[in-house]
């Protein structure tokens, strides 16, 4: 309990079971050490029933409550490697969420999982401006003949 290096988490629970050993109420208890009541409680039974190691050890929590299917991921993989939202260049994970009904945390998840960024756009995409050629043309240009550069300039 003195070691500067143990969790915190796991000194608190020693406390409670040291104050219990002393005969303490888990009411006592909980006010000595600033928690509640229901972890008192807790961390008594857990000692009780599995002895010092129940304390190091936080119970298993199980899988999440909602575990999407593959089809769904499958299905936001898909949506993401092959298709393109409206009025955007690429998803971002809100708009793929709303569009798959799922949260934007799941889509994340995903897309790390898959290695996906799509974000990260690596082909070189062409403009839709009607004045795009015009436009290319007079930054080439500017380029390739800098103000002060033209004919008759003189270099000093």
């Amino acid at each position: 309990m003195r070691a500067k290096t143990s969790p915190q988490r796991v000194v608190l629970r020693a406390r409670i079971c040291l104050r219990a050993a002393e005969g303490k109420s888990n009411h006592a208890i909980a006010q000595q050490l600033g928690t509640s009541r229901p972890t008192v409680l807790l961390w008594r039974k857990r000692f009780h029933d599995a002895g010092p190691s129940g304390l190091s050890e936080d119970a298993p929590h199980g899988p999440s409550a909602q575990r999407l299917s593959p089809r769904t991921v499958r299905a936001i993989v898909e949506a993401t490697l092959h298709t393109t939202p409206p009025d955007a260049t690429h998803w971002s994970t809100r708009t793929m969420a709303h569009a798959q009904g799922v949260s934007h945390a799941s889509v994340a998840r995903i897309w790390d999982a898959h290695g996906l960024q799509p974000h990260r756009i690596e082909t070189f995409k062409l403009s839709k401006d009607k004045r795009f050629v015009e436009k290319l043309t007079d930054v080439v240009g500017v380029y390739l003949t800098p103000p002060g550069q033209g004919a008759g300039a003189v270099c000093g």
